[in-house]
């Protein structure tokens, strides 16, 4: 298990990135919804209760997006009790880790805030909404808040930022990588591929 403190890492990171160089989106909506086509296909192949459960948080984050609902970590938690079947999403009590324990996510008396205040920053109308969509999906990723399931969590907070301003992709899959804290290309490379995947049509 690695001492770093993976969420240190990136909340550093995340302050160098050049956002604003990510591409601008068009706000036109594609042919058909990304993820739920993801879940009703690749998902639901492999486990169609796993499916279900991610399409009705999928229709509570975007239904929120509608409501222009603020983004924190109460309504992720909602979204998170869907995903899971669970009664209650709480914020974790202790360190996370992933990747096989190469990165660990510290938990101090601020965390919590500090990701509220993190997820804030999703509606900034100075920064690109690719940007803003691919931060919001790293904060998620990166901070780890639930004990399970925070990879589907990141993705529904991207899906949930980019519906706002009615985006919508027409595929997520080419998200769905192992990202690093302390990859700084790479985070300015998810606002890029967010672009790219605007753009297709199917």
């Amino acid at each position: 298990m690695t001492a770093t403190d993976s969420l240190a890492v990136w909340l550093r990171v995340r302050r160098e990135v050049d956002w604003q160089g990510a591409p601008a989106l068009r706000r036109v909506p594609p042919g058909r919804d990304g993820f739920r086509s993801w879940c009703e296909e690749s998902v639901r192949r492999h486990d169609p209760v796993r499916a279900e459960r991610l399409l009705a948080a999928h229709a509570l984050a975007r239904g929120d997006a509608a409501r222009r609902a603020p983004l924190d970590f109460a309504l992720l938690a909602g979204w998170q009790r869907e995903v899971l079947a669970a009664t209650a999403a709480p914020f974790r009590v202790g360190d996370a880790y992933a990747k096989a324990g190469r990165e660990r996510y510290g938990l101090t008396s601020r965390t919590r805030a500090d990701f509220d205040s993190c997820l804030c920053e999703a509606t900034d109308p100075d920064v690109p909404l690719a940007a803003r969509a691919a931060r919001a999906y790293l904060d998620v990723a990166f901070f780890h808040p639930f004990a399970d399931g925070n990879a589907r969590a990141a993705l529904l907070t991207l899906v949930h930022v980019l519906a706002r301003e009615g985006v919508v992709l027409p595929e997520v899959g080419p998200l769905q990588i192992a990202r690093y804290a302390d990859d700084r290309a790479g985070a300015a490379d998810l606002a890029v591929l967010i672009g790219v995947l605007n753009r297709r049509r199917h």
